[in-house]
């Protein structure tokens, strides 16, 4: 028969255990949330970057390979913490997971837009998150619920708009902030429907419906100042990029001029 001393030593150990294991699936969500923040502003900066002449792919195309290359670390993280979520456990420790795991959707579905101009599936998603054998199934890391999935994806609309509207500064910007509101105005219309079953994602398509009229604020800006213009498609791109340039100093001009006024009014209180 076990001691009263015994069965406490149990316990402690047990909850020892439970928190260390935690701490652990915080830390690293941590970390992988940092690398898709960090990955997110590489793919900006290279799909957005000109391309260059002899380049065999888009930059659109070398961002996504790139963006995919830098999240292949994400996965030897979460390979690594396979004994801390397999089974039951991960169900226990679903909410220190999904916080980073929602970053890493959105940076994955962000490349994966990039390229094919698509919505990743949940599959091609659940595939990455394999062991290093590459096996179906049975050798998940862990699996992906339609919750995380769903509310990852739903973060992804904020970056499009961000790359939609810095599109239009660029040649061939006007198509792509046409077909990024498309694809944007049906992931919004898509999503309503879960809105009742999963949990927060209201409030994301909040946002995503702010993201939406972001993007067509824009478009309808350019469509009407251009429309007056009957010009060959590459110059129409050169007019929207000297319009949307000339609104970027503008708005600089403004900001340093309030900085200036703040600061008189500091001096003078």
């Amino acid at each position: 028969m076990l001691s009263t001393a015994s069965i406490f030593d149990a316990f402690r150990a047990e909850i020892d255990d439970h928190n260390d294991r935690r701490e652990r699936l915080i830390k690293a969500s941590r970390d992988i949330t940092n690398i898709s923040k960090k990955t997110i502003f590489l793919l900006h900066r290279i799909a957005l970057s000109p391309p260059r002449d002899g380049d065999a792919e888009s930059p659109e195309v070398s961002a996504s390979k790139k963006g995919r290359a830098n999240l292949v670390q994400v996965r030897d993280m979460y390979a690594k913490l396979k004994d801390d979520i397999a089974g039951d456990r991960f169900w226990r420790y679903e909410g220190q997971v999904s916080p980073g795991l929602q970053e890493y959707i959105e940076a994955l579905s962000f490349a994966h837009f990039l390229e094919h101009g698509t919505l990743i599936t949940s599959e091609d998603v659940q595939r990455t998150l394999l062991g290093d054998d590459g096996q179906p199934a049975s050798r998940l890391i862990f699996p992906l619920t339609v919750s995380d999935y769903l509310l990852g994806i739903s973060d992804l609309t904020g970056e499009l708009m961000r790359y939609a509207i810095s599109s239009l500064s660029q040649r061939g910007g006007r198509t792509k902030a046409m077909s990024t509101l498309a694809f944007v105005r049906m992931c919004k219309g898509d999503f309503d429907g879960f809105t009742p079953q999963i949990r927060n994602l209201s409030k994301k398509q909040s946002v995503t419906t702010q993201s939406m009229k972001k993007i067509e604020d824009a478009v309808y800006a350019i469509v009407v100042r251009t429309s007056e213009y009957d010009l060959p498609p590459d110059l129409l791109d050169d007019l929207v990029a000297q319009i949307t340039s000339g609104n970027s100093d503008r708005k600089r001009r403004r900001d340093v001029s309030d900085d200036g006024d703040r600061e008189n009014e500091m001096n003078v209180d």
